[in-house]
């Protein structure tokens, strides 16, 4: 959409930190401070989300800090994901390096091989899997719908990097993936002039909770990168 101020039909950059309330607690479009809000994210989000086919988007300073918003705002210490055993090194680094540090575990599976799946899955524990397809850099290919069933029938949430693909040529949410995720900083950025990331899906109560992790850590993308994104 143009800017609502100007009409401009591209947003423009808004390079600020703080946006005047016209009293306590009223807010002039419903901003206060720029790591909760910024006029050229919000341009950026929505547009990612109408791409995407979902509800609800949130830009991030890169892909591996959308990715760790998602793990947080859905994993606590004890609980299990499963993972593809073909994905991008930065990814597994997370899971393995960082989030096994505070008690998130986890199992590198086939996802290809549905039997596989449906072992690793733990009822009640498990409670992402994760696939990327295409793979980074190998290029895997998963069959998104039928790993999405069996993740939904193990009480889990499939999440999908969309790093490769883009929008343009697969929308994993249409396909019954819960949540998509991105390092805009490759295709949809596209000038290797960015860095950044990005978290499609469609469940309110999920996006809520990633919304506050985004919030609450801060790691959002700045308002330049978004514009340029």
């Amino acid at each position: 959409d143009p800017d609502p101020t100007t009409g401009a039909v591209i947003p423009p950059v808004y390079l600020t930190s703080t946006h005047r309330q016209d009293a306590v607690g009223d807010l002039r479009g419903g901003y206060e401070y720029n790591r909760g809000g910024n006029p050229s994210r919000d341009a950026l989000q929505a547009a990612l989300a109408s791409l995407e086919g979902g509800r609800f988007a949130y830009s991030f300073s890169s892909g591996l800090a959308a990715e760790d918003a998602i793990i947080r705002a859905t994993m606590k210490p004890g609980d299990h994901a499963v993972l593809a055993n073909d994905m991008y090194g930065g990814s597994y680094r997370l899971f393995n390096r960082i989030h096994r540090e505070w008690g998130i575990e986890f199992d590198v599976v086939d996802l290809n091989d549905s039997d596989a799946l449906r072992a690793a899955i733990k009822p009640g524990v498990t409670k992402l899997v994760w696939i990327e397809t295409p793979s980074n850099p190998m290029m895997t290919i998963f069959d998104i719908g039928a790993i999405a069933r069996i993740a939904r029938e193990g009480g889990a949430l499939s999440v999908v990097d969309n790093t490769f693909a883009t929008p343009y040529l697969q929308r994993p949410l249409e396909l019954g993936a819960d949540i998509a995720v991105h390092s805009t900083t490759k295709y949809l950025g596209g000038h290797s002039d960015i860095l950044g990331g990005a978290v499609v899906l469609n469940d309110g109560d999920v996006a809520e909770k990633i919304g506050f992790v985004q919030f609450a850590v801060g790691a959002v993308s700045g308002a330049f990168d978004a514009w340029l994104t």
